[in-house]
């Protein structure tokens, strides 16, 4: 398998939203990158898609080989995969299409490549099922848009080489990526499932009248929000614990939050409670378009990035 150092050729297979973003952060990290989609007008929507992300990644330093002039498209899966030294996949999220899928990559890419999936759900053990080499096949969830954000999930399935892990590891990390690390499979990884938690007791809440869909987002944004952007929930909990940090916080104050968990609810998702929200959005939204949303959301996100790697968090 190839070593870390080695790995110059990057393909993309899938150029939706997701594989857009790892085609511009790839590019921007000075790999040549070669994409494949066989949806009609894929190669103009992808250099549409990274001419637009290029601000953005420039803003935060491109590597010095980084240019978008190393960004071709194949026509072919097999053309896009013959010299590949890692894979990223961003196919449709059905279990019986990446399965064929990933057979189909084993066969083209060298035997020493690296195969990893942008899936947000199924696990790899489905994925690798049908390939002739499922040792080198590993999930790298990213967190969307992965040109911005820097977590990536790394889990393998059964047959997943540890070696390949680690190398998969590695690699992000030398990009500038933040991976994690998941010993056991699960649907949905773990920083979705984080999401659908709260999102759960969020639709409760709503569900209940105890606030409205954007007073619920106020709680969050203003909130615990901007502390979750600069550490994780229980280093959080270490300052909660004030001069005696975590060990005051697991003596003193898990108690009363054990007794809220108790309480936390589960929303009945009726079709009055799914308009209900989707009205208050659109509300919120105003005359904002989704690509507006996204745009000033990616500007405030690489702001915070910044300032928080400028300050050693």
């Amino acid at each position: 398998m190839a070593k870390i150092e080695e790995i110059q050729n990057v393909a993309i297979v899938g150029t939706g939203v997701i594989g857009a973003s790892w085609a511009a952060y790839y590019l921007s990290r000075g790999f040549s990158v070669v994409a494949t989609d066989p949806a009609p007008n894929a190669e103009a929507s992808l250099r549409k898609y990274v001419d637009e992300a290029w601000k953005i990644l420039s803003k935060n330093g491109l590597s010095p080989s980084a240019s978008r002039d190393r960004l071709s498209f194949a026509p072919s899966m097999a053309q896009a995969l013959a010299k590949a030294d890692f894979v990223q996949e961003n196919g449709p999220e059905r279990p019986d299409f990446k399965a064929k899928l990933f057979a189909e990559m084993d066969d083209a890419t060298p035997p020493d490549s690296i195969i990893a999936s942008s899936s947000s759900g199924i696990t790899m053990d489905v994925i690798q099922s049908a390939c002739k080499r499922p040792e080198r096949c590993v999930i790298g969830h990213p967190f969307n848009p992965p040109h911005v954000i820097p977590l990536v999930e790394v889990v393998g399935g059964a047959k997943t080489s540890p070696e390949t892990i680690e190398r998969a590891m590695a690699f992000y990390a030398s990009i500038g990526k933040k991976p994690i690390r998941l010993f056991k499979a699960l649907p949905g990884h773990v920083a979705n499932r984080l999401q659908a938690a709260l999102y759960k007791e969020v639709l409760y809440l709503i569900q209940e009248g105890v606030l409205s869909v954007a007073d619920a987002d106020v709680a969050v944004s203003y909130g615990p929000g901007p502390r979750w952007g600069v550490m994780g929930p229980s280093l959080q909990w270490h300052l909660g614990g004030g001069a005696g940090g975590i060990k005051h916080f697991m003596e003193h104050i898990m108690g009363p939050m054990e007794t809220w968990m108790k309480a936390l609810g589960t929303p009945n998702i009726t079709p009055e409670l799914k308009q209900t929200v989707a009205d208050a959005v659109l509300k919120i939204a105003g005359n904002r378009s989704v690509e507006q949303l996204a745009a000033e959301e990616n500007e405030v996100v690489t702001e915070l990035l910044s300032n928080r790697a400028n300050a050693g968090l």
